[in-house]
């Protein structure tokens, strides 16, 4: 979608006499250098050429499947080296092949002090230093002193470990002792509640815990009565020391006390070593359909994962920079962290408070992470980038007449540009320049997953951001792989075709009315197999054998409960969901997260849960607005008040929907599919507030929960 354009006619001839002049100067270079590379492209094709090609087909010729990547569709792949298949053989062959390179990298704090806003609430703010590293061979000695340190504790191979803590290079030296000593280690999200850190805990049997002293003190300390098989917990931070007033019978130790039990020449040498098939992980879902499930990922899953994820990654090397900030307990983190382990890449951690100069912790003046790192590739949720998106489009609104016009034409220019297969390196470095230097400058890959990303953003990020953004789609049952868009591949809603470690097949859901004999693409419920599909779910074997089957030919699949289609060129689009899917009292459906998706991109919009009842004859909403639009919409039309006291006024509900509405239809919903009634939340949903996951998926749940009295209000004054 280009941007409108409502412009002065001199400025608009201006540019495009700059545009005529630019292309006339660099015709000729510009032809010169294509006829250099020709006999390349005439090997691998054009950027455009590329994008067009198949990038996966049926393997049977039938239209439900199975679906391979074109360049797979004689053997999946399940392994990126002979020979390495556990996660500790990936990391020794990495330590040894890159032994000096950096590998973890984490900024020191060098103050931290107390700001108080003007609405009275007291934010912490710091600034940060630079960056410090650990060599590969120093993350490896780390490791393995941890490990042998844990064992000395009591920890045995094949018994749950589990880890409590925020995404910190702590985090992943602990992960990989565990992989190396062959104790499954039990993920957990830094922001799940007691209940389900208690559930978690007790369901594994865990009775050594990795955590930091904040979640100790804040979250697990008040649930240790109903963990009673617990008795170790290891504290990544370095102080305190001792720790008082912890219940009898529980030892709390510092990371470094139990790396220095771990390297007394005493202790023997690894022998226990892991096999392909031993459970790694049991990584607990974040819940947003119920309770946390733990799903079983062996060594051969990760591997096989990572081996589709890195094919997809162009030119991956131990010249790319990572920063990790999603949580590592999400499997979309972990596999990517992984990848870059794998090919000796540097990750430098971050948290979503500390990410760019503007972050909510970082003390104005100061440098975020990105400006510090300046990282090569990055994942994020679409939550994430819709944030950057609207934030860049509002200060573009703020700007004087020439700069919002010039940077319109740069905008629609390029996108035209894009489509064509060309580069604009004018736009990108007098345009583009501030907005792409928001993630240090030098991103030139940017995966999104987790949840869909909006035609819109995608569109806005590869603009604007001058690095390629693909959607992937894959679940934690999946090991997080499936799809990956190409990096020269820039259609937007879909999610690319299936990586060459799984393959893809369409079921019939004729209740929703989704078939593969469907024209003009096959449609239906999402299956992914292949060995990146996990084992199933920890002590829960109904639920397993409901989602999870093994073929005649002894390959795992997973029912994903996700309705997608088959382009022509074999790229995958989901266009809905299952358990999204509601039937009003007159019959018709609606998918509760394609009508979401559809208004997020309205300025007006940070978040949306659409809400239905099949007793009820329409749809509802819940909005948390923007706080810079809402105020302007209050002072547009003279009302008055706080920010709670505008969020609960009737007026405001009225005004907002009505711009919600006018959205709702240019996105082309159906009448049935706009909400007819919204409440509006002076609060954000956070995964603090257990109103979304880690990820940002709405926890609808809780959300019809919290919202109890509204829902009733709204259907109860027809």
């Amino acid at each position: 979608m280009r941007l409108k354009e409502d412009l002065n006619p001199m400025l608009l001839l201006l540019f495009h006499l700059m545009v005529w002049i630019y292309t006339a100067i660099t015709f000729l270079p510009s032809y010169l250098l294509s006829w250099v590379s020709r006999s390349q492209e005439n090997f691998y094709g054009s950027e455009e050429d590329r994008a067009k090609r198949p990038k996966a087909c049926s393997v049977l010729g039938c239209s439900e499947g199975p679906y391979r990547a074109v360049s797979a569709t004689k053997r999946l792949l399940s392994s990126l080296h002979p020979g390495v298949d556990t996660l500790d053989k990936m990391f020794e062959y990495a330590a040894m092949r890159f032994p000096q390179r950096d590998c973890l990298g984490t900024r020191e704090v060098v103050t931290e002090e107390d700001e108080r806003q003007s609405n009275g609430k007291v934010f912490k703010k710091v600034v940060l230093g630079e960056y410090r590293w650990l060599s590969y061979k120093e993350a490896l000695t780390a490791a393995t002193q941890l490990g042998s340190g844990l064992a000395s504790l009591g920890q045995r191979p094949k018994t749950n470990i589990a880890i409590f803590c925020e995404t910190r290079a702590e985090w992943l030296i602990a992960a990989q002792a565990c992989f190396a000593y062959n104790f499954p280690l039990v993920t957990l999200y830094s922001t799940l509640g007691g209940p389900a850190i208690a559930h978690g805990l007790n369901e594994a049997q865990v009775t050594h815990i990795i955590t930091s002293r904040e979640l100790l003190e804040t979250r697990l300390q008040a649930i240790l009565a109903e963990v009673p098989r617990l008795q170790h917990i290891i504290v990544v931070d370095n102080t305190p020391t001792t720790w008082p007033g912890f219940p009898r019978g529980i030892s709390i130790y510092n990371m470094a006390t139990v790396q220095k039990l771990g390297a007394r020449p005493d202790k023997g040498t690894l022998c226990d070593r892991p096999l392909s098939s031993d459970i790694a992980v049991i990584m607990y879902t974040s819940g947003s359909t119920g309770i946390p499930k733990g799903v079983m990922i062996s060594h051969s899953n990760i591997i096989a994962s990572i081996t589709g994820m890195a094919e997809r990654i162009p030119n991956l090397s131990e010249e790319d920079t990572y920063i990790g900030y999603l949580p590592l307990a999400h499997v979309l983190e972990l596999c990517a962290e992984l990848v870059c382990i794998s090919h000796g890449c540097r990750i430098g951690y971050s948290s979503p408070q500390t990410l760019a100069d503007q972050s909510t912790k970082i003390k104005k003046g100061s440098r975020g992470d990105t400006t510090v790192l300046k990282p090569t590739l990055m994942a994020a949720v679409p939550e994430i980038m819709d944030r950057i998106y609207k934030n860049v489009m509002t200060k573009v609104e703020e700007m004087n007449s020439f700069q919002r016009t010039l940077f319109i034409l740069a905008y629609n220019y390029k996108l035209e540009q894009l489509s064509k297969g060309y580069s604009t390196p004018l736009c990108d470095r007098f345009v583009f320049r501030k907005v792409r230097s928001l993630l240090g400058g030098r991103t030139r890959v940017l995966l999104s997953g987790g949840a869909p990303l909006s035609a819109a953003t995608q569109r806005f990020m590869n603009v604007c951001l001058c690095c390629p953004v693909g959607q992937g789609y894959g679940l934690t049952e999946t090991c997080g792989a499936g799809t990956i868009c190409e990096h020269w591949d820039y259609s937007t809603g879909r999610v690319g075709g299936p990586l060459v470690c799984c393959e893809i097949k369409l079921k019939d859901w004729v209740e929703g009315g989704y078939r593969s004999t469907d024209r003009p693409h096959p449609r239906g419920e999402i299956l992914v197999g292949g060995p990146n599909v996990t084992m199933g779910y920890y002590n829960c074997e109904a639920k397993k054998q409901e989602d999870f089957f093994v073929d005649e030919n002894g390959q795992r699949w997973f029912y994903t409960g996700d309705i997608g289609e088959i382009h022509e060129d074999g790229c995958l689009k989901i266009i809905d969901r299952k358990k999204d899917l509601v039937k009003l009292q007159a019959g018709e459906y609606v998918s509760l997260g394609k009508v979401e998706a559809a208004l997020k991109n309205c300025p007006l919009v940070d978040n949306i849960c659409v809400y239905a009842n099949s007793d009820e004859t329409y749809v509802i909403g819940f909005v948390v607005p923007n706080q810079k639009q809402l105020l302007a919409l209050a002072g547009q039309y003279g009302i008055r008040g706080s920010w709670e006291e505008l969020c609960n006024s009737e007026a405001m509900e009225e005004l907002v929907l009505k711009v919600i509405t006018e959205a709702a239809l240019t996105a082309q919903l159906e009448r049935f599919e706009i909400p007819r009634k919204i409440r509006l939340s002076p609060d954000p949903w956070t995964p603090e507030t257990g109103l979304v996951t880690d990820a940002f998926k709405l926890k609808r749940k809780e959300l019809k929960t919290h919202y109890k009295d509204d829902i009733e209000r709204m259907y109860g004054g027809k």
